[in-house]
């Protein structure tokens, strides 16, 4: 009985991780702009000007 729980925990977690692939890989063009958006804001927050917020 204790072998039959090990199987079925082995298998739980690999079909837990292919689900964690393939959301990876249905999302991917997802994630990937939402991590260039990410950076953009990042990169405009470090280099802005103490005067960026005022029209000219």
């Amino acid at each position: 009985m204790k072998v039959a729980r090990f199987v079925l925990k082995i298998v739980a977690l690999s079909l837990g991780a292919a689900a964690v692939i393939c959301a990876l890989i249905a999302y991917w063009d997802k994630l990937a702009e939402l991590g260039d958006c990410a950076k953009g804001k990042i990169q405009r927050g470090a280099c802005a000007s103490e005067y960026d917020d005022y029209e000219e």
